[in-house]
């Protein structure tokens, strides 16, 4: 699922979910009715969502399958929907002590692509403090 033209977070004139959600539906010209038969979602909710603004109440937080629902019928990203990013881009750079520690372990390319990504208040895990303290087997239980 892609974002349609006029459907860049980070150039959003609408101020919340609800305004993007009326305006994406309103560009694909669909009814409230049409987008709730499509999507699950009702009608009443839906109506809520895209009323938020006017009535000043910010309290409705649709959940993920919500949202993915409705950016899925208008052909946006919840990202889209949410106007910000979700995903960050993923570090492509193997920092020398993973390189070691996944040498060490024999860690699959896709197991250090996992722990590439892993932060710490916004940065990667810098020490190989407790490591093999404990010793903890895939079904969880200690040896």
């Amino acid at each position: 699922m892609t974002g349609q033209q006029g459907a860049n977070p980070d150039n959003e004139s609408s101020t919340g979910i609800g305004d993007r959600i009326r305006r994406y539906r309103k560009e694909r010209s669909l009814s409230l009715n049409q987008l709730a038969d499509q999507t699950g979602v009702s009608k009443s909710y839906l109506s809520a969502l895209e009323n938020e603004a006017s009535t000043g109440s910010a309290s409705r937080r649709p959940s993920a399958d919500t949202l993915y629902a409705i950016a899925k019928v208008l052909g946006v990203t919840m990202s889209d929907l949410l106007g910000r990013r979700l995903l960050i881009e993923e570090p492509t750079e193997t920092s020398e002590s993973l390189r070691k520690f996944a040498a060490e372990d024999d860690l699959p390319e896709s197991d250090i692509a996992m722990l590439r990504a892993i932060q710490f208040r916004g940065e990667p895990p810098r020490t190989e403090a407790g490591r093999g303290s404990i010793a903890v087997n895939y079904a969880g239980s200690s040896p």
